[in-house]
């Protein structure tokens, strides 16, 4: 089999068995709702952990506002399906683009600029985005947020543990898919040789401006998406999904797990939702623990958790079989 169809074959053949594996098992009832709960929700923080990963670690710049795509993405969803009548599936699809528009205004302006504008720009478009939700009650409904009339989750105790599990890592693994090969062809090379060195970048023939944009509107997508699934799993939302604490909690499953690691930014994701959950007894105490591990990875571990390494199972696979064949070898060698 030619490597290509190979490493296709192996990557598929996990996805699948990491989607529907603990589908079934929600299921029939060896995993129970809550635990599914947690698995759910650790998927939609990894999406957005790799939308911020996305312009943080990949494009090299810093960004304290992408939480504000996400709010876009869920109200579009919700205002879509219940004001406007639009069927879910063309308002989940609607609800990526129009971040994706909001993207591109802001970033075009501002990713011409050196310098950390992005990130005073991102925290202000966040705030902005809170403000209106707040004030557009009629619309929005205001601080006390907007119910969606039908939700996965709270609605169908039958399907509902299994499908939002299988909505929120399906999707999941299929922007790791794309994400990871969006990196290994032209474009995603251009991007990281834009964030190590911008002006060799450039006096070798790459537009930095463009490229920048490229990131910066995927990471918008991405956040888009994170929205989309989070509004009809968990059926409410409030304004302060948008909000700069939601914002930085995301930027900190980056920094531990690695600043343009994909790997590390959902191992991360996974890890600190379900941490937050097992200390819930501490009450609002439990929020001191974030800054805690932040500070002691920082000391010991500046890089992260991953540092730029990523999980390949292709290569796994290959050193288990390689190794297997060392000692089938050695046996035969011995029993001579």
């Amino acid at each position: 089999m030619k490597k290509p169809a190979y490493n296709f074959l192996i990557t598929g053949i996990i996805s699948l068995l990491a989607v529907f594996v603990p589908f079934i098992l929600i299921k029939v009832g060896l995993i129970d709702a809550y635990t599914s709960q947690i698995l759910t929700m650790g998927g939609i923080n990894a999406i957005m952990a790799l939308s911020v990963n996305m312009v943080s670690g990949i494009v090299g710049q810093l960004t304290l506002g992408q939480c504000a795509f996400q709010a876009i993405g869920a109200y579009t969803v919700i205002i879509a399906t219940q004001d406007l009548g639009v069927p879910l599936p063309v308002a989940m699809l609607a609800a990526p683009l129009l971040a994706v528009l909001f993207g591109f205004l802001i970033g075009f302006p501002t990713l011409k600029l050196d310098g950390d504008y992005l990130a005073i720009v991102t925290l202000a478009f966040g705030e902005i985005i809170v403000v209106v939700l707040n004030n557009l009650k009629t619309i929005t409904g205001g601080p006390n947020g907007k119910s969606f009339k039908y939700s996965f989750m709270r609605d169908d105790l039958f399907w509902g543990p299994a499908v939002s599990y299988l909505v929120s890592i399906g999707m999941l693994v299929l922007i790791i898919v794309l994400l990871q090969n969006f990196l290994r062809s032209t474009y995603g090379r251009a991007i990281k040789a834009v964030r190590e060195d911008e002006i060799a970048a450039n006096s070798n023939g790459v537009p930095v401006f463009k490229y920048k944009m490229i990131g910066f509107v995927i990471a918008a997508f991405i956040g888009g998406i994170g929205g989309a699934i989070y509004a009809p799993i968990l059926g409410f939302i409030k304004p302060d999904i948008a909000s700069f604490n939601n914002s930085v909690n995301m930027l900190i499953y980056v920094v531990l797990g690695g600043m343009g690691s994909i790997s590390g930014s959902v191992i991360a994701a996974f890890v600190l939702t379900y941490l937050q959950e097992v200390l819930r007894f501490f009450g609002n105490y439990r929020m001191l623990f974030y800054p805690v591990v932040l500070i002691i990875v920082m000391l010991f571990r500046p890089q992260g958790l991953m540092g730029m390494y990523e999980i390949s199972f292709v290569k796994g696979i290959d050193k288990l079989k390689s190794k297997l064949a060392g000692n089938k070898k050695k046996a035969e060698e011995e029993a001579e």
